[in-house]
């Protein structure tokens, strides 16, 4: 009788042990976390994780099921060590999803080696390139950012409107620079505007003199940096305030972030760029909730990123599942129209209107709104560096 209690017993124990192991789903979280852009993914990581851990408290998702995190790093442009961080997280860590990754080129390698062979939903923040709308991707990836397209457009408008008509242009030399610098050059010569040089430039360099170098001699008055904030783009900067070659800069989404201006200073003032971003309600609720779970809302990409996760999270609940081959196809259905809006915050909301057969529309913090493959129709900030800091002249 005691052996047959203890076997009972053991059972027993099997089973819940069984049932806790099934109320967790993990979601991956890849992200440069060292690289180029080290500085801007720590906000970035604890953005999405902010909204993993308010599905998590509510005990809505799933009838019940949390959320953990699993971090791996992308590096931003190693494609070899993002492919094999993105397999780990699937084979051995056995995530549902991936929020992520950051920069174009390793996004790109991850979806088409590691993502959608392996038929799982990633959802990138920040992986801007215009390549990615055309990728074959199965239905499987997805983007809370606007295609560079758009962004090429902006920065055009940006030149235009403050009587700019000719400029130098450096990139970085990756899917990423190319893509941006030629959806500006082309917007930019479109109205009229004239690029007089456009240098790549490759990162991990120690001098850029002989990219500026060049930069200089096409006799342009203002250098375009498509580049990395902590790499070859501030490298080309320093260099040209350095040697005079140029003081008035205009930069993209990769070169924006306080780390930058923290290590210029005041010889930064006056350079304009943009950003993804809006002033929408969601934008205002989601600046609250980061203030008060210790998230610095203002970073770049911040926004997107618990975006990126709580569309993960909304779709599988639509679907019923956690498994991307059942709620891959209610991404798109959870983050549009028709339906009750959803805000930062209200994920809990969300949950239970979708567990009730109802429909919502997130807009999350970036007025959230996907359209054709998967990607964010988008807002820009235009920004102007004044005072040693960057501040947003207006939303385009």
């Amino acid at each position: 009788m005691k052996k047959l209690l203890l076997a009972s017993s053991a059972l027993a124990l099997g089973l819940s042990m069984a049932s806790a192991a099934q109320a967790e789903v993990k979601l991956g979280v890849i992200l440069g976390f060292t690289g180029p852009i080290e500085s801007l993914t720590p906000d970035m990581a604890s953005g999405a994780e902010m909204a993993m851990s308010e599905v998590s408290d509510s005990g809505a998702l799933l009838g019940g099921e949390t959320v953990t995190p699993v971090r791996a790093d992308s590096t931003c442009i190693d494609s070899a060590a993002a492919t094999a961080a993105a397999e780990r997280l699937i084979t051995a860590d056995g995530v549902a999803a991936i929020m992520g990754a950051d920069c174009s080129g390793v996004t790109t390698a991850i979806a088409e080696n590691v993502t959608v062979p392996n038929g799982v939903v990633m959802i990138s923040p920040s992986a801007t390139s215009p390549a990615l709308s055309t990728i074959e991707d199965n239905g499987y990836f997805f983007r809370t950012s606007p295609s560079d397209a758009r962004q090429g457009q902006v920065l055009s408008d940006i030149l235009n409107d403050r009587g700019i008509d000719s400029i130098a242009v450096t990139y970085t030399n990756n899917d990423y620079g190319k893509g941006l610098a030629d959806a500006f050059q082309a917007a930019f010569e479109a109205s009229g505007g004239t690029v007089t040089v456009s240098v790549p430039h490759e990162d991990g360099k120690a001098d850029y003199s002989a990219e500026v170098g060049t930069l200089a001699a096409s006799g342009a008055d203002h250098l375009a940096v498509f580049g990395y904030i902590d790499q070859g783009g501030r490298g080309i900067i320093e260099n040209s305030l350095d040697t005079g070659a140029f003081d008035q800069f205009v930069l993209a989404d990769g070169m924006i972030g306080d780390s930058i201006v923290d290590a210029i200073g005041d010889d930064l003032n006056g350079t304009v760029g943009t950003l993804p971003g809006n002033e929408s309600d969601g934008a205002a609720r989601f600046m609250e909730l980061s203030a008060a779970n210790g998230v610095n809302g203002e970073g770049p990409f911040v926004p997107e990123s618990y975006d990126a996760a709580a569309l993960i999270m909304l779709a599988m609940q639509a679907a019923g599942s956690s498994d991307s081959g059942d709620f891959v196809g209610h991404v798109m259905d959870v983050a549009n129209a028709p339906g009750e809006q959803i805000l930062p915050g209200e994920l809990a909301k969300g949950l239970e209107i979708l567990a009730n057969g109802g429909e919502i529309d997130y807009v999350g913090a970036t007025a959230v709104e996907l359209i054709g493959p998967g990607e964010a129709a988008g807002s820009y900030r235009e920004l102007l560096v004044d005072g040693g800091e960057f501040t947003t002249v207006q939303i385009r």
